[in-house]
């Protein structure tokens, strides 16, 4: 619904392309099926809306990440193909830029499905004459050159040498085979290693001087397209195995079944995989025995660069820091925001996106603030997040803090949660018993310590999810409070009993985990929220254009 709900506003604002169809397309209920599993049921989808007509559309599938946005939390409630990039009179999203970035394409492009992911971008510049064309059957993905320890994170591919020479900014070729998330060494051993001087070589496995490791590289995946004949067998198969109860990824489970030189030995390999299940090894088998010998077409970008900003740190990273991303898309420290050059102390290196920052607040480097009103006693350290956020009392925050708030509603009433981490924190990490949650670190310190402050019993009522998944992102300690500023003044008074260990009792408080805020998210009153900060923003534009 918040994805329906946006994608709305952005259309009747005229902000996105009116001449194409939008949908959104939600998992199936029951396990999660990852984002190859999304990408099959959307083809089943796509079917069911507009039967065979389908197969004659050139379609965009972004996948646009689950509610589980761990890493980057201030993206789960509204969705990481809606975060908010620094610049812009109206504040750019991600969707924006990303359909920007592709403009091109679809009037090169045959019938098929292109594929990609919300959270990365992809830049690249070629010839004036050279184009990027999707029209060759089977698949076509395009490469980056990155480095080594990039490659070891990302899908690899092992370029066919006969057909590679390196040279130019773009280059159409074939893929030997491809390797997902491989190790340097695997690298080097399928031959995915390239040399780059004047133009790039593949290097055969051996020694290698220090002049020519400065100069290696790895051709690493971005986004990829699948003509639709590829479409109707995968369909065909999802149709076949009726419920998926396991996770498949689109680039590791589809991609490494292509090109002459793939076996599957990768079907049986689980160690990049977050949770192993039973049905998992054979349906890798079954999609190898559908895709082998389908081609694995490659368009290298020789001057690209691939970005993601799916975590905290990258975030902050490409928002703030003197990256290459800041410096190629013009990312600007203050976009679209009400900020009195007399007030703050804000320091150049810091992103405030559509925000309200009173006079007599500071904000420190390499912190990013969006959607949220920074009162004039605020002060925020170095290298923190503050999204969708009203704080107005006296309050230094920490650095190095990661603090959210959102609209939830409980009984029919609107009510507000504020979260606040670590940005260094491990969402992710859980453990499976209760007597394991003491190696849980909430900003540096035990969990369990964290709890005794709180005055929080350890039980089974402690985390809300019903598996063995206990962790920061199951765990019952925010408290919900009737008004935003309420919410971000409690918040920050759990953080601060922790870093002073001292006591701040939330008994009384009705507690909820990140998990249950996302559930009983109102997304209506956190788009409100950031309505009335736009609103006030171009009031004040008005205001200073006419000398008021």
């Amino acid at each position: 619904r918040a994805y329906r709900r946006q994608l709305a506003e952005k259309l009747r604002g005229r902000e996105l392309p009116l001449g194409a169809r939008y949908h959104v397309f939600v998992d199936p209920p029951g396990p999660k099926i990852g984002n190859g599993g999304s990408t099959l049921h959307v083809l089943r989808c796509l079917e069911d809306l507009y039967g065979d007509k389908w197969t004659s559309f050139i379609v965009l599938l972004i996948h646009s990440g689950s509610g589980y946005s761990q890493r980057l939390p201030n993206a789960s409630a509204l969705g990481k193909i809606f975060t908010a990039l620094p610049f812009g009179d109206r504040v750019y999203q991600m969707l924006d830029l990303k359909l920007a970035m592709y403009i091109d394409f679809p009037s090169h492009m045959k019938p098929g499905i292109l594929v990609t992911c919300s959270d990365d971008l992809e830049l690249y510049s070629t010839g004036l004459t050279e184009t990027i064309t999707f029209d060759k059957p089977g698949f076509t993905a395009l490469a980056h050159p990155s480095d080594l320890m990039v490659g070891t994170t990302h899908g690899v591919f092992v370029l066919d040498p006969s057909s590679f020479s390196g040279k130019g900014g773009l280059e159409y070729t074939s893929c030997h085979h491809f390797l997902h998330k491989p190790d340097v060494e695997t690298m080097r051993q399928c031959g995915a290693v390239c040399v780059r001087g004047n133009s790039s070589q593949l290097s055969s496995s051996g020694d290698h001087s220090d002049s020519e490791m400065d100069l290696e590289c790895v051709y690493t995946d971005s986004i990829f397209y699948m003509d639709h004949s590829i479409a109707k067998q995968l369909l065909m198969f999802y149709k076949q195995m009726g419920t998926l109860s396991c996770e498949i990824d689109a680039y590791g489970d589809f991609l490494q079944a292509l090109g002459p030189g793939a076996t599957q030995d990768y079907t049986k390999n689980t160690s990049n995989v977050t949770k192993e299940e039973s049905q998992l090894v054979e349906v890798r088998q079954k999609l190898y025995s559908l895709l082998k010998g389908t081609a694995l077409n490659v368009i290298v970008l020789n001057n690209s660069k691939f970005y993601h900003i799916g975590t905290t740190q990258e975030y902050l990273f490409h928002f703030t820091s003197d990256s290459k991303l800041k410096f190629e898309l013009d990312l600007l420290p203050v976009a679209f925001s009400s900020f009195s050059e007399k007030a703050e102390n804000l320091d150049q290196s810091a992103s405030v996106i559509q925000s309200i920052l009173e006079p007599g607040c500071s904000v420190g480097p390499g912190s990013v603030i969006e959607y949220s009103r920074i009162g004039p006693e605020v002060s925020v350290g170095k290298n923190s997040i503050i999204s969708g956020s009203h704080i107005n009392l006296k309050v230094d925050v920490p650095s190095n803090c990661f603090l959210s708030s959102l609209s939830i509603q409980i009984n029919d009433q609107v009510k507000y949660i504020s979260m606040v981490f670590s940005v260094e924190d491990d969402l992710k990490r859980s453990v499976k018993s209760l007597s394991e949650i003491h190696s849980l670190r909430f900003f540096g310190v035990s969990l369990l310590e964290c709890l005794e402050l709180w005055g929080v019993k350890v039980s089974d009522q402690l985390f809300s999810s019903e598996n063995t998944r206990l962790g920061l992102w199951t765990a019952r300690i925010f408290p919900v409070c009737s008004t935003l500023s309420e919410s971000v003044r409690m918040s920050l008074k759990i953080l601060n009993s922790v870093q002073h260990m001292s006591a701040f009792k939330l008994n009384g408080f009705k507690l909820l985990s990140v998990e249950e805020m996302l559930t009983y998210k109102d997304v209506d009153d956190m788009l409100k929220f950031r309505k009335q900060i736009y609103d006030e923003i171009c009031l004040q534009r008005r205001k200073e254009k006419s000398g008021l």
